[in-house]
């Protein structure tokens, strides 16, 4: 697919002490969407004033706390509904206040209530611009990803990485799950599809498929190549809330 010209621009605020990857998406007319304001609002209104984006939706790929933790005071301050994720996350969203408090932040983040469920083939229009919504579990039960087809930009939360992706160790992860949602929803999109991560550099799928350690080509086998599952357990190795 020819790649057109993104009918809306991008600011990426990494927030939290997790540096997740916020992303203020602005249609021409100034409105916009937050994806994953998982805390620090102010840094994200701050920003999103400095853009000239006027927050009018949130939306949420899933329900760890780095991704929805700050939903909620978002929601406050512009009036904007919480969209997303999926219902499958809500155990996750509502343990938000807990688990930062577990890893030495309490305060930091809230539970989450959405405004709206997603779920698979789901479509959010910002300002008559059309995206996307796949279902994609297995980092949690619940996980999404949104993309605009024309811009070929993918919003993928923690499912997939710059080299690496997202951990299948916490509550109802499954690390085949992931794979299968990867390469089966994901790479259909085509892989000149580029994609803002949760967490990291930008990438884009056909990258992925050529290097990425965990799901290229060579290792799942899409494209006919043998299948050869990758080590669930090599994913431990990062310390990092993915």
């Amino acid at each position: 697919m020819t790649q057109q010209d993104p009918p809306f621009q991008i600011r990426v605020v990494p927030v939290t002490p997790f540096q997740q990857n916020c992303s203020i998406v602005r249609a021409p007319s100034g409105k916009a969407a937050v994806v994953d304001p998982g805390g620090e609002p102010e840094k994200i209104l701050d920003a999103a004033r400095a853009f000239d984006a006027a927050i009018e939706q949130i939306w949420l790929t899933h329900g760890h706390l780095d991704h929805a933790g700050g939903a909620e005071a978002v929601k406050r301050e512009t009036g904007a509904p919480i969209i997303g994720p999926h219902q499958e996350d809500t155990f996750w969203l509502d343990e938000i206040a807990n688990h930062w408090a577990q890893y030495g932040h309490p305060g930091m983040g809230e539970n989450c209530r959405p405004d709206r469920w997603l779920k698979d083939g789901d479509v959010l229009n910002l300002d008559g611009i059309e995206f996307r919504v796949v279902y994609t579990p297995g980092h949690t039960p619940g996980h999404v990803v949104i993309y605009h087809e024309g811009a070929r930009v993918a919003f993928v939360g923690d499912v997939l990485f710059a080299g690496s992706i997202g951990r299948t160790d916490f509550p109802r992860g499954d690390h085949r799950t992931l794979i299968e949602s990867i390469t089966g929803k994901l790479w259909p999109l085509g892989e000149d599809m580029q994609f803002v991560p949760g967490h990291g550099p930008a990438s884009t799928f056909g990258r992925e498929r050529q290097t990425n350690q965990f799901v290229a080509d060579s290792i799942t086998g899409y494209g006919g190549a043998p299948t050869t599952p990758a080590d669930p357990a090599a994913q431990k190795t990062a310390k990092r809330w993915r």
